[in-house]
């Protein structure tokens, strides 16, 4: 294949890219309107008209954000590929030092914090324009900017070395380092996830332990009849950023715990909030993070034995805009570049997530009450602003949950 070649699939994928995308953001829109002034029959107890519109409003100004995301950011890859970015910036680095291992870890490491920076107006968009005109910001300029800069330290404490290891198994274990760079990023996943509970979570937030007695009882009772053992049950500062609600289950062995968001618990009564940590323990009783840590560790095993192969084609390099082949253009090409190639993989990947929610939705149901769990469903879908009956092309590429109504009517089927 030659290199001219590559360049027009490269461009010929980035057209269909951008146009299904787009494609979808129009569908998505177009059955916001459709549904805009009608509340859902089996959620017209539940939520109001106002409500309603407002999920739909929210939505919409989600969409118009996002068009102009996919816009900006196809531009930007562009630049750095074809429009010569990343070979400035690289041969920057290469003027700095003759160490090929440290031109490539600088090189990397600059590359993210561009990235990062680049990002950044959207992100203050997105919090003080967007989340504000809808009432969920809770963050204030202070708080935005140490989130700001403890996560950059974050990043360079953690991709430094990271980055090193990686290029340096690269450039000295011969023909099969793409297995070498697979086991130290399995031990740096598995590391991150144990940590993340205990020691990086609380560097942005608060995590204390659930003080109501009463919902505390109820809460053992339920870890007890389903054989739950954890770290503990925390609630989190949320509503120091925002006032979305929301639970999750993390880290792994001893090291596990339930979070709830403060918003959670203060929307919902003790049996609805008993019935999402049943859903939580659902995810852990069916193994979901395991599967999912297995499916991720497979999946980098595959793109790493593809890099191993784009590696040494010079068509790979040039008809991406690198003139000098090295180790680290190449990891950083196939990783700006594979979500081109690879998201129409994306609705399977939702597919098992959202089957993997209807399992814990099930185990919530077998364990608790069947009406407090679609009681505490609704109000995250309304005090959210979630759209109730997403275009259903729309949500098998972007949506990991299943819709509120197909969800919600699973459910009351179980029950």
């Amino acid at each position: 294949m030659t290199s001219n070649l590559f360049t027009l699939i490269f461009l010929i994928s980035i057209f269909i890219y951008i146009t299904i995308l787009l494609w979808l953001n129009i569908r998505q829109n177009k059955a916001i309107v459709q549904s805009f002034d009608k509340v859902p029959s089996e959620f017209r107890k539940e939520i109001t008209l106002k409500d309603h519109q407002k999920a739909n409003e929210y939505t919409q100004a989600k969409l118009k954000l996002n068009n102009f995301e996919v816009i900006f950011s196809t531009t930007i890859l562009l630049l750095w590929t074809l429009g010569g970015g990343l070979d400035y910036l690289d041969n920057i680095w290469q003027k700095q030092t003759n160490n090929i291992l440290y031109a490539g870890v600088g090189f990397i490491v600059s590359l993210i914090m561009l990235g990062s920076l680049i990002n950044l107006p959207f992100s203050v968009y997105q919090t003080f324009v967007l989340e504000q005109k809808f009432g969920f910001n809770q963050t204030n300029m202070k708080t935005f900017i140490t989130d700001l800069l403890k996560s950059t330290l974050l990043v360079l404490v953690i991709s430094l070395p990271l980055t090193y290891a990686i290029l340096y198994l690269m450039g000295v274990m011969g023909e099969y380092w793409w297995f070498y760079v697979w086991l130290v990023l399995i031990v740096f996943s598995i590391l991150i996830f144990w940590l993340y509970p205990a020691y990086i979570a609380p560097i942005f937030n608060q995590f204390k332990p659930l003080d109501n007695i009463k919902l505390k009882t109820k809460i053992n009772n339920l870890l007890e009849r389903t054989g739950f053992k954890s770290d503990g049950i925390f609630v989190m500062d949320g509503s120091k950023r925002t006032s979305h609600a929301n639970a999750y289950f993390t880290g792994i062995g001893k090291n596990k715990r339930i979070v709830f968001f403060d918003t959670l618990i203060k929307g919902m009564n003790d049996n609805e909030v008993q019935t999402i940590l049943a859903h939580e323990v659902g995810h852990c009783h069916h193994q979901h993070v395991i599967k999912h840590m297995i499916s991720s560790f497979i999946t980098s095993l595959l793109g790493l034995v593809l890099l191993s192969y784009l590696i040494n084609q010079n068509w790979f390099f040039h008809g991406l805009g690198i003139s000098h082949p090295s180790n680290h253009s190449a990891l950083v090409l196939f990783t700006l570049t594979i979500p081109i190639f690879s998201f129409f993989i994306a609705p399977i990947n939702n597919y098992l997530s959202r089957k993997h929610e209807f399992e814990a939705d099930i185990f919530a149901a077998k364990h608790t009450n069947v009406n407090d769990l679609v009681s505490s469903l609704v109000k995250l879908y309304r005090d959210n602003a979630t759209i109730l009956e997403p275009d259903y092309l729309y949500s098998y590429f972007h949506d990991s949950h299943p819709s509120a109504s197909i969800r919600i009517n699973q459910i009351k089927t179980f029950k």
